[in-house]
């Protein structure tokens, strides 16, 4: 059975900073590579949310905190955070799509960090990710949250899968 997906769980140790290393060990390495990470922002010292960076070099918001405590019936919604999905989107699925469409014969690494909450509010998101999981070779090299609370449906699913290797990192 070939392994076509390598998803690592992390517990809140620097797993961007693991990412972008070994993006940039691959990408030095020659190996075709693509995605996406996630980086907090701050201000004056303090989270106020997190932005989508393309290995590419785009950037836009994937959230913010939320400076007014109602909840819009609309809005997107972790904790404090409003999550923007539109620019997720927009700066995601395009370069989703351009790796599922990619020739069999170049096979290409997928970076996705991370496949959350704030990124599962994205039901196209949900359907690319699937794609690319069962694409002709992409190898996915991915982050899944810890399991707690309430089950995350592509979460489990990806957990569950039989090509894919899950490693916990702490």
């Amino acid at each position: 059975l070939m392994l076509r997906a390598f998803c690592f769980l992390f517990l809140g140790i620097g797993k961007t900073t693991l990412i972008q290393k070994v993006t940039q060990a691959l990408k030095s390495s020659g190996v075709p590579i693509d995605g996406f990470y996630t980086e907090e922002v701050r201000e004056g010292g303090r989270r106020t949310g997190f932005d989508v960076v393309t290995l590419s070099g785009k950037r836009g918001p994937l959230s913010r905190v939320s400076s007014d405590s109602s909840t819009s019936r609309r809005e997107c919604r972790v904790g404090q955070y409003v999550v923007d999905v539109v620019s997720f989107e927009q700066l995601v699925l395009p370069m989703l799509r351009n790796v599922n469409h990619g020739s069999d014969t170049e096979k290409k690494i997928c970076v996705i960090d991370e496949i959350g909450k704030m990124e599962l509010f994205s039901q196209a998101f949900i359907h690319a990710v699937r794609q690319t999981l069962t694409g002709s070779g992409t190898v996915v090299l991915g982050t899944i949250p810890v399991p707690k609370g309430k089950p995350l449906d592509l979460v489990e699913e990806i957990r569950s899968r039989e090509d894919i290797k899950v490693f916990n990192v702490s």
